[in-house]
């Protein structure tokens, strides 16, 4: 399950100015390098604006963002309403609503921290991908930084170390093909391939 986004994560998630953050910079920096030609699932990505970006950059390729707060959907929906190959479901990330080997590609933008289950998530990802199908994203680390943040906000969230990312990567048939860890080190991009 997921746990109520905190005061601090409602403000600076649910802004204007966060939403051209994210489409202008965070965008840009996760997928680079990627080119997607098929079916792509955002997941947890609330109002849609990145789900949005990918219809745009990807136009030959189905979006489907998902997210589990009954609220964020619709609005999701609404941004996405002039795009002919985006659209918006209301999902658990720990139990996808769709058959193994789905997707060509799946992405996550801070979201796995939100998980108090993040493992079963990153299983889920690997089975609705297709074998060859990629996960890319990022997240924050469990840095000392982000801890005080966290307990001072009482977010109850789990942060993800790298070193348990790449554990369970492994573990579900994910081989690490990009790691990249910046923002003095309190953010880790990712890329993972869907083996065979």
């Amino acid at each position: 399950m997921m746990p109520a986004m905190s005061r601090l994560e409602r403000v600076v998630c649910r802004n204007t100015l966060w939403d051209w953050f994210t489409r202008r910079h965070v965008l840009p920096w996760t997928v680079r390098g990627l080119r997607v030609d098929g079916e792509v699932l955002d997941i947890g990505r609330g109002t849609g604006t990145m789900a949005a970006e990918l219809a745009r950059l990807f136009p030959s390729s189905g979006v489907t963002t998902t997210d589990i707060d009954p609220v964020m959907v619709p609005s999701a929906r609404q941004r996405l309403r002039r795009l002919p190959n985006a659209q918006a479901r209301q999902a658990d990330a720990t139990a996808l609503p769709f058959s193994d080997g789905s997707f060509d590609c799946v992405t996550s933008y801070l979201m796995l921290h939100h998980l108090h289950d993040w493992e079963t998530a990153v299983a889920e990802v690997a089975r609705v991908l297709r074998p060859g199908g990629v996960f890319v994203g990022y997240d924050l680390t469990r840095t000392m930084l982000a801890r005080l943040v966290h307990w001072v906000d009482r977010s109850p969230h789990r942060l993800v170390s790298t070193g348990e990312l790449l554990t369970v990567f492994e573990s579900v048939g994910l081989r690490l093909d990009h790691l990249d860890i910046s923002a003095r080190e309190h953010l880790v991009r990712f890329t993972a391939i869907r083996l065979p």
